[in-house]
């Protein structure tokens, strides 16, 4: 059987703080939060903190009739893959690509699909739906938007597993070139869930905070939705170094858990044995791990559970590991935040900098790892991992290393 290397050779992020990688990356190094007042133009909403992509002109990236099949979420997940794939230089239509697959994770799907339809059955009383609302909305349609935008005709799919569809997606991708089925894999997440219906669902959890997103602060008060977009080119490593492609990093292995317990509250066993899974597969012992990328959702269950996990897992070494929550700069972004922060992770080893927990005051007494707060810290980073723990108890943790 096969257990092929697998490389990181092209990022794309959509966030926040951005509509490229650059931007995402500078704002991360300078610990700039893209946190911002609720401003959309919606009624009756509790929730008073958001982070949304910034505006940009649709007509640079998609034609009018092509707008007419595009969720928003759908929007995102091109930009973010065809920046992915200039990045690895690669080119729409060239073989490469036509056998590539297109993995990508989605937390919510076409929502803003479903929240126009509604509107326009139960609000105006319309008589009927438009004819593409299936095709726009469904969950899948962003990997079948982007198979259609970059010509990929391999295996096209979208996972759903709230938090954690960005990792598993990236997970997928990866096994399937280490089993050998495909050389390339265009993997990542892609979450907008600014709709009302979304929006009021959201405010009945009561996690969000009022002000800003704190990560394993002691007066943290809860997450910041965010939205946005991110993908990673993968290739084996023969074919990465047969083109001659620039490698950002190894993905070097993967741990995957279910808590089978409560549906949002976090389990410190799940999430220790997804770690520990992790690092079996990348057969990496645990003083090797220089940075973690925390799931870091600010909320009080989360981060204390993911502080014990690490200290159980990582025993005296972690207080020796740099922790830090890129979600206090672009926000929850659901299903696309796994996807954002392996991104930053891979750029964390590549720049030898780690991106800072922003927004930091004072370690909750229960939180007691070394979070590097406000200010990135330029550190070598040889090998790192991406936690993603999802709702309904999905725990995924990715492992990176520099490639030597």
């Amino acid at each position: 059987m096969l257990n092929r290397r697998v490389m990181v050779t092209g990022l794309g992020a959509v966030s926040g703080l951005g509509l490229d990688v650059p931007a995402f990356w500078e704002a991360l190094k300078a610990g700039r939060s893209a946190i911002k007042p609720f401003d959309l133009p919606i009624d009756n909403i509790k929730m008073s903190r958001i982070v949304t992509v910034p505006a940009y002109e649709t007509n640079r990236y998609f034609s009018s009739e092509e707008l007419t099949i595009l969720d928003r979420f759908s929007q995102l997940a091109v930009i973010a893959a065809q920046e992915a794939v200039d990045d690895a230089g690669l080119v729409c239509g060239e073989n490469i690509l036509t056998d590539a697959a297109a993995i990508i994770g989605s937390g919510c799907g076409g929502k803003h699909t479903d929240e126009a339809t509604y509107d326009q059955l139960y609000k105006q009383q319309r008589s009927r739906a438009h004819p593409l609302t299936i095709p726009k909305g469904m969950p899948s349609a962003a990997a079948s938007m982007v198979s259609l935008h970059l010509g990929i005709k391999g295996p096209a799919f979208v996972l759903a597993s709230a938090c954690a569809s960005g990792s598993h997606a990236i997970i997928q991708g990866m096994t399937m070139i280490q089993s050998g089925m495909i050389d390339v894999a265009l993997v990542g997440a892609s979450d907008a869930p600014f709709t009302y219906g979304l929006l009021k669902s959201w405010d009945a959890l009561r996690v969000a905070s009022a002000d800003t997103c704190r990560p394993f602060c002691k007066d943290r008060s809860g997450l910041v939705l965010g939205e946005g977009a991110a993908m990673l080119v993968l290739e084996s490593e023969e074919h990465a170094k047969q083109r001659g492609a620039h490698i950002y990093s190894e993905v070097i292995g993967c741990g995957m858990t279910s808590d089978a317990g409560h549906i949002t509250r976090p389990d410190v066993f799940g999430i220790t044995n997804a770690i520990k899974n992790a690092l079996h597969h990348a057969e990496v012992n645990t003083d090797e791990v220089d940075y973690i990328n925390a799931h870091g959702t600010a909320t009080t269950a989360n981060d204390i559970a993911e502080t014990e996990a690490i200290n159980q897992v990582f025993g005296a070494h972690a207080k020796d590991l740099a922790v830090s929550s890129t979600k206090s700069m672009h926000g929850h972004a659901l299903g696309a935040s796994s996807a954002l922060e392996l991104v930053a992770a891979t750029l964390a080893i590549h720049h030898g900098i780690i991106p800072p927990t922003a927004n930091f005051t004072e370690a909750d007494e229960k939180c007691n790892l070394d979070y590097v707060p406000n200010i990135a810290r330029q550190q070598p980073v040889n090998i790192a991992l991406s936690n993603s723990f999802a709702f309904g108890g999905l725990n995924a943790v990715i492992a990176l290393k520099k490639y030597t």
